[in-house]
């Protein structure tokens, strides 16, 4: 619930609310005019926190405390998602060792991080004779991250190039 649909003190127009108060103990239900004195006798404020109970609930609290509180928590939860991206990793069949470490070892952070990968073997004039030497390349690439990814599909062909996508964690053995 965002803190501008929050109804605080006198925007609070039902009859009758239950009241929680400072300590988090539980008074009843009372009239309005009554929650309100309670709240200002104590220094703080009326807040609504359940507008949709019956009757609606409200809690004698700082506003100004609470409200930083929603939104700390709100930012907290925001922090913890993790948007799974694909990166993608582009060889070709006649591809260095070395640059292929180099792009592993590339895969192999954006794995750590969450993303999944896609390996793409890209083929030009005559190398598409022969493309039992680009799934070579990419079965190895597969094959040197297996401790901490799978693919998620065989590897495809599409139209000039073969491509395969791996997901981080690891099938386990049975």
């Amino acid at each position: 619930m965002g803190s501008s649909t929050l109804r605080v003190n006198r925007q609070i127009r039902v009859p009758r609310v239950r009241v929680i108060d400072q300590d988090g103990k539980q008074v009843g239900v009372l009239s309005n005019v009554e929650a309100l004195r309670l709240a200002e006798d104590a220094g703080l404020d009326l807040v609504e926190i359940s507008p949709h109970a019956e009757p609606p609930v409200c809690k004698i609290i700082d506003y100004g405390k609470y409200r930083y509180q929603l939104a700390k928590k709100e930012k907290e939860s925001k922090k913890a998602q993790h948007q799974v991206k694909v990166k993608e990793v582009k060889v070709k069949p006649q591809t260095d060792e070395h640059d292929l470490m180099t792009k592993l070892k590339h895969a192999r952070e954006f794995v750590l991080k969450g993303n999944k990968v896609r390996f793409t073997c890209f083929f030009r004039g005559r190398e598409l004779a022969h493309p039992e030497f680009g799934e070579k390349v990419l079965l190895r690439m597969i094959e040197n991250l297996s401790d901490i990814a799978t693919p998620e599909s065989p590897v495809q062909r599409l139209g000039r190039s073969l491509s395969v996508v791996v997901a981080p964690g690891v099938k386990k053995k049975s």
